[in-house]
């Protein structure tokens, strides 16, 4: 591994050319060259302040840093300057509403474009509780967020497969969405007869909606079709099936790729993983689970996947998976009664455990934080209603988490300590189970059809 000196301002880093090239497109082009520096012992860069490099270095070595305002431009300056892909994708990962004007600013400023993109976004998102900020940025970065249309609140129904003469009398194999200035869901597109979202996998990635196995029928046949949705060219797509058929899966997605997590086959509970590499369109085999268990507890927090494992009647347990050991790691253990059910959901680097209380508090919902960074948890304050498993519908845009059931959808802001209640609309007027998520509709795709 041949060291290198990197001189910035009047600080001189030791590192090694490989990370260098590894991390940045920078490097890697100037190691190609040819060119003199490439054999000099000591390489200065100008006009660059010495921070970023520092955490540029720091995420390279694999460590998930928590920037203040400066440290993120002086980030922001450096990934762009090095194209350093992974620090970039950090700073995708630390985005929040304390600093989403930074980082709108900051990566509009140096050209990081993905960066910039992503941070109008959440702030589109978030309109309603940002716009007297928005007001302060230059009109151009104002207009372009006002140009974007914000994530809206998806949902659908449990159904089965259905032939074409059943097709008539199956008009709620719709996938809906939350209009949420008329307060009224609407119909964004029907589900193929082929596909089943009734023990299936559902999960939303790059805007794209995957629907994954499922069963049909009375004895409950594993569906082999699965699907893709494009919510922009409005069409479905044909993918295909894990190696394994299963339902009652977990799915979920992050950077390009797809987890079927552990459920069922031939009425036997799994521990398998398989992953779906959406670039390819083939499954491969992962590490297991640690155990077998079906409908598992997942949710994805800063490009990391966590799943949580419960032992009834009082221990839950918190485990990473790390593509690059392909395991599963234990993070922690939360020892607290509870009578059945639990769901995991994400906002910042926080994990929040949903869980039904025991004995008397069976109808509630209590809840636990775990915070990723830290590695500390904190007990939620009050008690939640979970009125026909509502919170375990939970989906997070922004500060705000939406939940329903049949009769209401209610939003609750996360401020500090609590959920707190913000708004209340139409519920979903779908039986069984129901799947919900967040999508990005175009404009002229929105057709006011009321579900």
């Amino acid at each position: 591994m041949e060291n290198v000196k990197v001189r910035i301002g009047d600080q001189v880093f030791n590192t090694n050319k490989s990370l260098l090239s590894k991390e940045c497109e920078y490097f890697r082009a100037l190691y190609r060259s040819g060119m003199i520096e490439c054999h000099q012992e000591e390489i200065h860069v100008k006009n660059l302040k010495a921070q970023g490099f520092v955490i540029m270095l720091s995420v390279a070595r694999g460590e998930r840093p928590i920037l203040n305002r400066s440290e993120i431009l002086e980030a922001i300056e450096c990934a762009a300057f090095f194209q350093a892909k992974h620090l970039a994708r950090h700073l995708q990962d630390l985005l929040n509403s304390d600093n989403c004007f930074v980082m709108y600013q900051g990566s509009s400023t140096y050209g990081l474009w993905r960066l910039r993109e992503i941070s109008a976004q959440f702030i589109r998102n978030m309109y309603r509780s940002l716009q007297e900020d928005l007001r302060n940025l230059p009109q151009e970065l104002i207009e372009h967020v006002e140009s974007l249309e914000p994530c809206e609140f998806v949902a659908v129904g449990s159904h089965s497969t259905c032939t074409a003469e059943e097709l008539p009398l199956a008009a709620t194999r719709t996938v809906c969405y939350l209009n949420e200035d008329e307060e009224d869901w609407k119909v964004l597109t029907a589900l193929p007869i082929e596909a089943s979202t009734s023990l299936a996998g559902l999960a939303v990635m790059d805007n794209q909606l995957y629907v994954v196995g499922g069963v049909h029928g009375v004895d409950m046949t594993v569906v082999d079709a699965s699907f893709c949705y494009d919510v922009v060219s409005n069409t479905w797509s044909f993918l295909p099936g894990p190696r394994q058929p299963r339902y009652n899966f977990t799915l979920t997605g992050t950077e390009g790729c797809l987890y079927a997590i552990g459920g069922e086959s031939a009425k036997k509970t799994m521990s398998s993983v398989e992953i779906y590499n959406a670039a390819t369109k083939e499954w491969t085999s992962a590490s297991p689970l640690p155990r077998p268990v079906a409908g598992v507890a997942c949710a994805v927090a800063m490009s990391r996947i966590f799943v949580c494992l419960w032992k009834p009647m009082e221990t839950n347990e918190i485990y990473e998976y790390v593509p690059k050991q392909d395991g599963w790691v234990l993070v922690s253990t939360l020892r607290k009664n509870q009578s059945y059910g639990h769901c995991l959901v994400a906002h910042r680097d926080n994990l929040y455990i949903i869980r039904n209380g025991p004995r008397e508090d069976f109808l509630r919902c209590l809840m636990d934080c775990f915070n990723i960074t830290t590695g500390q948890w904190t007990s939620m304050q009050g008690h939640y209603s979970n009125s026909k498993g509502a919170l375990f519908t939970s989906v997070v845009r922004g500060d705000s988490v939406f939940t329903l059931n049949r009769t209401m959808t209610l939003e609750y802001l996360i401020a500090g300590n609590m959920w707190k209640p913000c708004k209340q609309m139409k519920g979903f007027p779908r039986n069984g189970s129901v799947w919900t998520f967040l999508l990005k509709i175009p404009k002229d795709r929105k057709e006011e059809i009321t579900s």
